[in-house]
């Protein structure tokens, strides 16, 4: 007689039960693209800055004017921006200690030296500065592709600050610093900086001030206003970033983490 093997912990009527699924992995197999992140990946602006050009017919999808905001495209499409053809870049990060007598623009009309041409031809994407310095003024200066970041980092809401330190023809006296750091009105605006000491109490000539106006040429037109020249004007500390082993006149790409902390920083 033959015997049938039961499973004594299992009743008879009781269906088997299924293998348990592994938790599937949500990754989208959509390839496309939204059309305003290709144009601010290829650093012509920010997204909200695409959404206008998109809007106002500026940008053509193989060959066809696009306006929908919202629109998605593939990677082997062809984005034109007027006569220009876009590519989805890399992002690259330069943060330089620019040297006086260097023009912070991509190219001069003039033939005179600008800062890329101490960064030469390192890189195939074009890069362009996050603000200006004057030419006779040294110390930080990002550039770089990304055109979102450049936004953030110049947007006066975001208050992103800059450390300068100045050096003047004379001693600024107490009552001047007082009266820098109450507000200099310049151009209907007052301003009003985050900071301001004698860089060193020795000499009074030596000033530390920290501000966030984007103002144009705003640290000498603050000093030029109470009847002192500004003689050495150097950046030495840009929205968190400073001038730590980079020496003047060279340049090196910001790691993950200072891009990372870049983007967040408000």
């Amino acid at each position: 007689m033959k015997t049938t093997r039961t499973n004594p912990g299992r009743d008879k009527h009781q269906k088997p039960k299924r293998p348990l699924k592994q938790p599937a992995h949500h990754q989208s197999s959509d390839p496309r693209i939204r059309l305003n992140k290709f144009i601010a990946n290829a650093g012509v602006c920010s997204r909200r800055e695409a959404d206008v050009l998109i809007q106002n017919g500026a940008i053509t999808v193989n060959g066809q004017i696009v306006t929908e905001v919202g629109t998605k495209v593939m990677p082997g499409d062809k984005i034109m921006y007027g006569k220009q053809k876009l590519h989805h870049e890399k992002k690259i990060y330069v943060l330089l200690n620019k040297p006086k007598d260097y023009i912070t623009t991509v190219d001069d009309p003039q033939q005179r030296k600008t800062v890329m041409h101490i960064i030469g031809k390192t890189f195939p994407e074009r890069l362009y500065p996050v603000g200006r310095l004057d030419r006779n003024t040294t110390g930080l200066l990002l550039l770089t592709n990304d055109g979102e970041l450049t936004k953030r980092l110049t947007h006066p809401a975001n208050n992103i600050k800059k450390l300068y330190h100045v050096e003047l023809d004379k001693n600024l006296t107490k009552t001047d610093m007082l009266r820098i750091a109450e507000g200099i009105k310049i151009e209907k605006e007052v301003v009003l900086p985050d900071s301001i000491a004698y860089a060193n109490p020795q000499n009074r000539k030596e000033i530390g001030i920290e501000l966030h106006s984007g103002q144009n040429r705003v640290v000498r037109r603050i000093f030029e206003q109470l009847g002192y020249r500004v003689l050495k004007l150097d950046r030495v500390m840009f929205a968190g970033l400073t001038k730590k082993d980079l020496p003047r006149g060279k340049w090196r790409q910001l790691s993950e983490k200072e891009v990372g902390f870049l983007k967040i920083m408000r």
